[in-house]
């Protein structure tokens, strides 16, 4: 490259800056008088009509005088709004270009004789206007280095300090552009670190740089913790020379930072640290004097790297072999580098917090799936089950009307023919049809109450009463199917009289017994024994039945509660029921909030224990069960439902049909409270703001119609304290979701009853 190309600068600017460059000829020309010379197309496009094509420029200034020549052209690009910019000081290059003026103007011409003597190479003192010009150059072209333009340029030839700067921020540009185009291409965060680390200590030409990443809990630390929790590791370096000592994975210790003030408080406000001598700047550390000393470290830049309004880390260049004077246009520099990592470090983030949930998603999906084909599984199980068990009851319900029937034809028939059987005989049949009808009552009975607690029928009926009392009646009652077996049957009552009262539903409790000491009898042989154990423990019921019967298979003790099970094909035969009285048994211990517990052994017997909590007063009225089924089948039993969640609205739809309420599901508008007031419901579920349901709430009171009715919100979560104020608001209930279908169904019956019962 010959000496002219190199010191003409070639720029596309916008025009605005055209402009100013302008301004700066036409100031120069006001500082030189009327001994200098500035030409412009204006000025010589009388002269020359085709001056564009001659000069290569549609417009242009020349300044001409003893102390500064210089030239400035620009072409205007209509498509971009900006000049192509040329700039020159070269004094043969000005020269070429005079000379072609001169040859293209008219041998009158004025300005001819002026231009004559600056068609050879003139080459200007060094002066003040030529530094002015320099100045004035760099401000507008450079804005950012015009504080070091002495410092850096001292005794340069004109035009060449700022061809040297323009030089420069091109490198940056490039190597911001590299970064940030390896930032958009690549999520591997570990590429973009290595390469700007690489990069950034070649361009900066300094030793060695890093990046020194805190440590997690240092992000988020309190003020009181700030000392202990500085340390962190340098996680990526790059160095001039493999003799400089690395500092790759090195951990400073954190008293060492101790002494330095408002350490951690100037990177978070982004402030960029230049230490051109750390030896004098840390001499009051002997800790971090000697650290940096055993790692070389003379002269230092630091740039924070904040992520997020969080200090994630600190990029630092180090000088290792000779101190360093740091320039502004370098911390600037080092100072948007880190900002471009803090993007490239949020971004990665970004993906891994991505990719998490993507992979949540996949094991969500894996677990939906598996989760539908147990379901499926389970149903097919189910159905199975099911159909034995309509196969079975057909043949328990056969043997006994078998009974009854034959029984009763043969004494209708004796008695038609006018014969007489001898009574012990028929008394014997009598007892037969009665023994067999109250079988077939016991299990239609087992069949409805089941169904009943399936649907959320059951209300308990809680009462104090006789624990002795209740254990002698249940006693008493299996008493004969006790002896008919042969087994001993045996009744451990540990409770003192001052303590025999306890509260719950007895009708309830007796039905557990009765389950508990049928299924034992049931499967204990003959000459066995089966115990009734009852005692307190604090404030719950404990009850046990023992028995040395079959014994239950480990792996099989999970399916004797559940609904439609039975444990052996054979045993149903031989032992007959219906299968249900263990899950009725299980379902009327959990509506008392109770546990029960089995343990067994195969050919030695089984325990089964039952535990039940003292029941609140307050929680059902002193009433027959009759009279609550009663009170739910006449009353008003619609209920509207205001919800926009369709998955919700669906299944609580489902959950009250099928317990026989007439369900109304209202999606949110401005006319719902009109809907309501003219559906006039008994209870009203809704799911929406505290604001909202308030204003319905209030609505429906002002009603004569709908005075009464009941309002059950549903809530993500509720406080007792925030309960207690929106009850004082005339809510009745809560619901807490997700729905729990016995919970709901519970809370819907309560509100009903009470509101009959009111």
């Amino acid at each position: 490259m010959n000496p002219v190309s190199k010191s003409i600068l070639r720029r596309t600017l916008p025009i605005s800056i055209f402009e100013k460059l302008c301004s700066l000829w036409r100031e120069l020309m006001e500082i030189e008088g009327s001994s200098a010379i500035l030409l412009n197309d204006s000025i010589i496009y009388p002269e020359i009509t085709d001056i564009s094509e001659i000069l290569g420029a549609k417009k242009f200034y020349l300044l001409l005088s003893s102390q500064l020549c210089a030239l400035l052209q620009g072409t205007l690009n209509d498509s971009s709004l900006s000049y192509q910019v040329i700039i020159t000081c070269d004094p043969q290059a000005i020269a070429e270009f005079t000379h072609k003026l001169e040859q293209h103007l008219d041998n009158s011409s004025p300005w001819r004789k002026r231009l004559i003597p600056y068609i050879e190479p003139h080459l200007p003192q060094s002066n003040p206007l030529e530094t002015h010009f320099n100045s004035r150059l760099w401000n507008i072209l450079v804005p950012e280095f015009s504080e070091t333009s002495d410092v850096m340029y001292e005794g340069l030839r004109t035009c060449e300090p700022v061809e040297e700067a323009l030089r420069q921020q091109v490198a940056q540009e490039r190597l911001l552009n590299q970064l940030i185009g390896q930032i958009h291409q690549s999520l591997e965060l570990s590429v973009i670190l290595e390469t700007a680390v690489r990069e950034l200590r070649s361009f900066l030409e300094v030793d060695r740089l890093v990046i020194y990443k805190f440590r997690e809990k240092y992000l988020s630390t309190s003020e009181s913790e700030k000392i202990q929790n500085l340390g962190g590791l340098v996680t990526y370096e790059s160095r001039v020379s493999q003799s400089i000592p690395s500092l790759l994975n090195v951990v400073a210790e954190d008293v060492c930072f101790a002494t330095i003030p408002e350490y951690q408080h100037k990177y978070r406000q982004g402030e960029i640290v230049a230490i051109e001598d750390v030896e004098r700047q840390y001499s009051a550390s002997l800790c971090l004097s000697q650290f940096l000393e055993k790692y070389w470290i003379l002269s230092k830049l630091i740039a924070p790297i904040i992520v997020e309004g969080e200090l994630w880390g600190l990029l630092i260049a180090h000088q290792c072999f000779k101190k360093r004077q740091w320039l502004e246009s370098e911390k600037a520099f080092l100072g948007q580098i880190g900002e471009h990592l803090a993007v490239a470090i949020y971004q990665a983030q970004l993906y891994a917090q991505v990719q998490e949930q993507k992979n949540t998603f996949e094991q969500r999906v894996i677990e939906s799936t598996q989760a539908l084909r147990d379901t499926l599984i389970a149903s097919q199980a189910a159905n199975h089950s099911k159909s034995e068990f309509l196969g079975n009851m057909s043949h328990e319900l056969r043997t006994p009307l078998t009974c009854i029937i034959g029984l009763s034809g043969t004494l209708l028939h004796w008695s038609q023919e006018g014969l007489n059987l001898p009574v012990d005989k028929q008394r014997k049949y009598l007892d037969t049809i009665q023994n067999s009808g109250k079988h077939l009552l016991d299990m239609i009975n087992e069949i409805l109450e089941y169904s009943n607690l399936q649907s959320g029928k059951y209300v308990l009926s809680v009462r104090y009463f006789s624990l002795t009392k209740v254990a002698k009646n249940i006693m008493q009652r299996v008493s004969d199917e006790s002896e008919h077996r042969r087994i001993n049957l045996e009744l451990d009552l540990q409770i003192e009289p001052q303590k025999d009262s306890f509260s719950a539903d007895p009708e309830r409790v007796q039905q557990i017994l009765y389950h508990l000491l049928n299924n034992a009898l049931k499967f204990t042989s003959k000459n066995g024994k089966v115990t009734l154990r009852v005692w307190l423990e604090k404030n719950q019921l404990c009850l046990e039945v023992e028995d040395t019967g079959i014994g239950i298979e480990e792996e099989k003790i999970p399916l004797l509660f559940e609904s439609f099970q039975q444990l052996e094909n054979s045993r149903r035969r031989v032992y007959g029921g219906t299968g249900l009285g263990l899950a009725l048994t299980k379902q009327l211990v959990e509506l008392h909030g109770g546990t029960i517990e089995v343990e067994s052994i195969i050919n030695k017997g089984s325990t089964f224990t039952v535990r039940i909590p003292s029941q609140p007063q307050n929680k059902a009225k002193l009433v027959s069960q009759s009279e609550k089924n009663q009170a739910l089948f006449t009353k008003n039993k619609t209920i509207v439902l205001v919800e926009s969640n369709e998955e919700i609205a669906t299944l609580i739809g489902e959950l009250l049909t099928a317990a026989n309420y007439h369900f109304i599901w209202l999606m949110d508008g401005t006319k719902v409270i009109k809907k309501i007031e003219l559906l006039e419901p008994s209870a009203v579920i809704l799911d929406k703001e505290l604001s909202k349901i308030i204003e319905i709430n209030d609505s429906l009171k002002q009603y004569p119609e709908t005075k009464d009715t009941k309002v059950l919100i549903l809530r993500n979560e509720i406080t007792s304290k925030e309960w207690t104020e929106i009850s004082k608001m005339g809510i009745d209930d809560y619901l807490i979701k997700p729905i729990q279908p016995n919970l709901l169904l519970k809370r819907v019956n309560a509100l009903i009853f009470n509101n009959n019962e009111s």
